[in-house]
């Protein structure tokens, strides 16, 4: 089994790095070291879609961030996908999307973007063996006021809790709402942000103050006061050793005080997760008074 969800990874890693060039399946089973016709299958069985629909979903989700933040020309942008013809880019996009791409660049509005998810990750065991911690460093931050749209689960305390209850492609949604911190957050939530009957843990996305936008069916929008927060962040690590990632960082913070900086834990405040980025180090943010 090992070997199997390993040859399929090869398969995503040579996708997202070769995305914008012709991928073949001939050129997906030399990296996966099988059989064109079983590595069809074996991508089918681990991943739940084709490798042309993986590819050209990445492809689409790729565009549309770039028709949400950059000038461009939409002929352009379906012959860098690899699209064969600006029609043919267009019927995908609205197939995808529900909308044509001119409009949403026009007028970004939120989609559910496809956010591939390695196979290496899915079955990792969550707790790691803790010894030799590896070096967590803290800062204090400031974060402005801002407003939240986020999607409430019912009774998720952490992320694999949360996507059993609503589902893994709410973060593709999140993505395609611009933020004013770059990226989409997880976040527990302060008791007085609870509401009966739905979860303490949940995924948003931090946008001005003053927004105005669409917020999606099933998304609530929170406004949150300018607060102070202890940022903790790990060293960098290798992808597939995220759950230790995690652990060593939420150890640190369960052997913080403080007080040793002048400062009380803000229970009125969410305590804020990043995506584990291993380039980066698995951060947490937590707020303080």
């Amino acid at each position: 089994m090992q070997e199997q969800i390993e040859a399929v990874q090869r398969m995503q890693d040579y996708i997202e790095a070769h995305l914008y060039e012709n991928i073949t399946l001939a050129g997906l089973s030399e990296v996966s070291l099988f059989s064109p016709w079983y590595s069809y299958r074996l991508f089918v069985k681990r991943v739940g879609i084709t490798p042309a629909d993986y590819i050209r979903r990445f492809r689409l989700s790729k565009s549309a961030l770039k028709l949400r933040d950059d000038p461009c020309k939409i002929a352009d942008i379906a012959f860098e996908m690899g699209f064969g013809s600006v029609d043919g880019y267009q019927r995908a996009f609205n197939r995808e999307f529900g909308c044509n791409p001119g409009e949403y660049a026009a007028n970004p509005v939120p989609v559910y973007l496809f956010t591939p998810y390695g196979v290496k990750f899915k079955d990792f065991e969550r707790r790691a063996d803790m010894e030799n911690l590896k070096n967590v460093f803290v800062q204090v931050i400031d974060k402005p006021v801002s407003k939240v749209i986020m999607k409430r689960g019912k009774t998720a305390t952490e992320y694999f809790a949360y996507c059993e209850e609503v589902g893994c492609d709410v973060w593709g949604l999140l993505l395609s709402i611009k933020s004013i911190s770059g990226e989409p957050v997880c976040l527990w939530l302060p008791p007085k942000l609870i509401q009966p009957g739905t979860s303490e843990y949940v995924q948003g996305v931090e946008v001005a103050a003053d927004y105005e936008g669409i917020v999606p069916e099933g998304f609530d929008i929170i406004e949150l006061p300018a607060a102070k927060y202890l940022m903790f962040q790990g060293e960098p690590f290798e992808e597939e050793d995220f759950s230790r990632a995690i652990e060593e960082v939420q150890i640190s913070i369960e052997r913080y005080d403080p007080s040793v900086i002048g400062y009380a834990w803000d229970e009125k405040n969410p305590r804020i997760q990043l995506e584990p980025i291993g380039t980066r180090g698995y951060i947490e943010l937590l707020p303080i008074k």
